[in-house]
């Protein structure tokens, strides 16, 4: 499986090795454009692989905070009561680049930019940047393709200039 993050049409899309294409759906990335620059809020391009999968058996809204379960689950009020928070939610698909001087070590490094591909609350708007630099998806479509995709698989973050 190979997934593809088109950042200018703001669309994830899953291929199998056939090329067959397994799930396509609205995305959001960074509100910041794109870029690899650590403290960016950027979305990073080039290719990367998923370096860990987190969440397995965690329930649909649940909260994650520094990549754990917080034990929460997201609601409306809990939003208002942490207004600042970056909701990640459900699973985490953590993110590895694979281009040195790229996106891979120093100061362009993707994973440690703690940049995922994560669920976010339901009202959080698709098809359109939103994020600090991670993928954003709708909670059960991040299900979905958590159970599709193994650690390894490549993603390609592309942006059209």
């Amino acid at each position: 499986m190979r997934i593809q993050v088109n950042v200018t049409r703001q669309m994830l899309m899953l291929t199998d090795s056939t090329g067959r294409i397994r799930m396509q759906t609205q995305i959001s990335t960074a509100r910041k454009g794109v870029g690899e620059a650590y403290g960016s809020e950027r979305t990073p391009r080039g290719r990367h692989i998923i370096r860990a999968k987190i969440g397995v058996g965690v329930p649909l809204n649940g909260v994650f905070i520094g990549r754990r379960f917080s034990g929460e689950i997201y609601s409306p009020a809990l939003r208002a009561l942490h207004p600042q928070r970056d909701w990640i939610l459900t699973r985490i698909l953590w993110l590895s680049g694979c281009e040195i001087g790229r996106n891979r070590l120093g100061t362009v490094d993707t994973m440690r930019r703690y940049i995922y591909i994560h669920g976010c609350p339901d009202d959080d708007a698709m098809g359109v940047p939103g994020s600090r630099g991670c993928v954003k998806m709708r909670n059960d479509e991040i299900v979905r393709l958590f159970d599709l995709v193994d650690a390894g698989s490549p993603v390609d973050i592309l942006a059209e200039d």
